[in-house]
């Protein structure tokens, strides 16, 4: 019973995972015909820099930008869900096939950074609320202080003089050795394909160079989920069944890091992962531009600076794409840390 119930709790959220998905393309085909309200208008997204008058003409009987808003909204629909999200006019090439390129190395490094942030910002904050009022305490809010004010570019470039250019112990740009070749094309991710492919050259090359943007990313995210962190063990720590742990003769650490203290404030904090994660997007633009790091944060400055915006437009598509699947993982989490939530 308990597995059909779960079942039908994870078919719930995922039908309302599908549900934003279709009220985000809705929005991002307003916001679009807002922005560009006339067929030529529109045809300016797909003609690049300087088109002719003919060439606007040809292209809005090609895509039928012309046609009523229903049927164009019925095209966008069955392009998005097809994987024809345009032909990008600067780059000559599907959109879809230069975001797989890029969006890899991306998210290479920002998964290992969310979860460790995660990891790191809940233990921290579990050991501060643990030590409230002491020194440990005082030590580590000082520290997510630091790191929350600062903005992310100051941390990378921080990052980059003390362990590029004053140590010299990681590269300071790039993301891999351009002198070395890239191995087959596989997966699609660069780091997994050297490794099926037994090119450890290339793997560990590729591994050292995501090391400082993904601590940037880190130390940039670190800061306002370890102060939340606390908060939370602090109102769980100070509730009537903790005291009762502590009155059972409950050691302090079983009662703080285990079933009664830090599960606990794990259930409040499944949300707050799902908005490290969209706050790590940002943190890695910044940092891939430090860096000079090719991922999705160059693929959005060049979009900008190019004046790209079918590129602007499907990447912020992308990225709210993957925003709503964390999301669904943390209802997922939701219902295995707290039962009661799945029968609501």
């Amino acid at each position: 019973m308990v597995g059909r119930d779960f079942a039908i709790f994870v078919i719930r959220r995922a039908i309302n995972a599908v549900i934003t998905l279709l009220l985000l393309i809705a929005l991002m085909f307003i916001i679009i015909h807002i922005i560009y309200p006339t067929p030529l208008s529109l045809a300016r997204l797909y003609a690049g820099p300087h088109p002719t008058y003919a060439q606007l003409l040809a292209i809005v009987k090609k895509y039928d930008l012309d046609a009523p808003l229903y049927v164009q909204f019925y095209n966008y629909l069955v392009g998005v869900f097809t994987g024809n999200l345009g032909f990008d006019p600067i780059y000559k090439e599907p959109v879809v096939e230069i975001i797989m390129y890029y969006l890899p190395i991306t998210l290479t490094y920002i998964i290992p950074a969310t979860v460790i942030t995660v990891l790191l910002g809940t233990y921290l904050g579990a050991v501060a609320a643990g030590n409230r009022n002491k020194w440990l305490d005082y030590l580590i809010r000082a520290f997510y202080v630091f790191t929350w004010s600062s903005p992310p570019f100051f941390i990378a470039i921080l990052l980059q003089l003390i362990f590029a250019y004053d140590l010299g112990l990681l590269p300071a740009t790039g993301y891999v050795n351009e002198l070395l070749p890239a191995p087959k094309s596989i997966t699609g991710v660069p780091l997994i394909d050297a490794l099926i492919e037994h090119d450890y050259a290339f793997a560990y090359s590729y591994f050292i160079h995501m090391i400082l943007p993904m601590m940037a990313v880190v130390i940039y995210s670190f800061g306002i989920y370890t102060r939340i962190a606390r908060n939370t063990m602090l109102d769980v720590l100070e509730s009537d069944y903790v005291r009762l742990a502590y009155a059972k003769g409950l050691s302090r650490r079983v009662v703080v890091y285990g079933s009664y203290g830090l599960r606990n404030a794990l259930i409040p904090l499944v949300t707050l992962m799902v908005l490290t994660f969209a706050l790590a997007w940002t943190g890695a633009y910044v940092a891939e531009d430090v860096f000079l790091y090719h991922g999705m944060g160059y693929l959005v400055t060049s979009a900008i600076t190019q004046v790209d915006p079918i590129m602007v437009y499907d990447i912020t598509f992308f990225v709210a794409i993957s925003v709503i699947i964390a999301n669904f993982i943390a209802d997922i989490l939701y219902g295995i840390l707290d039962p009661r939530v799945r029968v609501t």
